[in-house]
């Protein structure tokens, strides 16, 4: 029998601070990109929250869940990926469940992970309606987990 305490939904705290210290000494050619990036992940639900994790910023659902096993991740909706110098890659780790027909989304890896792919200002530009799109239904499809 499960104690009451394992039971217990839990949240995570953001942490801001740490974000702003990776940023602040990150070095890629698009740089301002991810800054872009950031804020509008961050200002598409207050319950977003981020940290470094993966040594890289990672955004999560911040409100209450069941406990889960650490190594299934149910928490992060999205991940950088600096890998290359050309683009910036957001990893959507559950990406296949935001059931995405703009395109936007790429790849078809068994475990559900999508990437989106960014080079300019103006790429972010014009596909930040559909980021945000993706990433609260994504964050929705995390809050029934």
């Amino acid at each position: 029998m499960k104690t009451q305490a394992t039971d217990a939904p839990t949240t995570k705290p953001s942490n801001s601070a740490e974000v702003d210290k990776f940023m602040k000494g990150f070095k890629h050619p698009l740089k301002q990109i991810a800054e872009e990036l950031r804020q509008i992940i961050l200002s598409t639900d207050k319950t977003i929250g981020e940290e470094i994790y993966w040594n890289v910023p990672s955004f999560f659902y911040s409100g209450p869940m069941q406990p889960f096993k650490p190594k299934e991740y149910k928490r992060h909706i999205v991940v950088f990926n600096f890998f290359k110098k050309d683009c910036v890659r957001l990893i959507f780790l559950r990406g296949a469940l935001a059931d995405d027909k703009s395109g936007l989304l790429e790849g078809d890896y068994a475990d559900g992970r999508r990437l989106a792919l960014f080079r300019s200002a103006d790429e972010v530009k014009t596909k930040k309606k559909t980021l945000q799109k993706i990433t609260k239904t994504l964050l929705q499809r995390t809050k029934e987990l």
